[in-house]
């Protein structure tokens, strides 16, 4: 995709809220995560069709990202998040710092959520894994929350996981 396609792509989403922090602060306590799931969740879902239940699956989902960012982030550099919106769709644009070395396991973690044996990896990976990887997290988006997930890689130290959650099509 060529620059003056992402551009008309981004402008049809519009932005909702984001915010940035220094990643030191934020790995400093695991509770970061979920209080901010929770915070950007109620402000971004007070006009959708059933506000509770968009702010309970957003609260899930961006939590989810956030503890990927958790385990695997370094604590030089920042941590920002951007929620834009189109129709049902929400866009989380996560970034953080990223090891040069773990780089090419969210290329390779990304690109297995697109693959047919997406749900078949998962059941077998939640069935022997006592504490979900990174990698398990970013199936779940995309199997349990029908999420698009996209990596873009800007100068190192940096990463953003790029995910769009159709949450108005979920259907409980």
């Amino acid at each position: 995709m060529d620059g003056a396609e992402n551009n008309s792509l981004e402008t049809a989403f519009e932005p909702l809220l984001q915010f940035e922090m220094e990643m030191g602060t934020f790995l400093s306590d695991w509770h970061h995560c979920d209080q901010l799931s929770t915070f950007v969740a109620r402000m971004i879902s007070h006009n959708r069709t059933d506000p509770v239940r968009h702010s309970n699956f957003f609260s899930s989902a961006l939590n989810e990202l956030l503890e990927v960012s958790f385990r695997g982030g370094s604590v030089d550099g920042r941590i920002g998040c951007a929620v834009y919106r189109q129709g049902p769709t929400e866009r989380v644009k996560l970034t953080f710092p990223c090891p040069p070395g773990q780089r090419q396991f969210y290329r390779e973690a990304i690109s297995k959520t697109r693959k047919a044996n997406a749900y078949a990896r998962y059941l077998d990976a939640i069935s022997t894994d006592l504490a979900p990887s990174r990698e398990v997290v970013l199936l779940d988006l995309a199997i349990n929350f029908d999420a698009q997930l996209r990596l873009e890689e800007s100068e190192p130290p940096s990463i953003t996981l790029v995910v769009d959650l159709p949450l108005e099509g979920i259907v409980s």
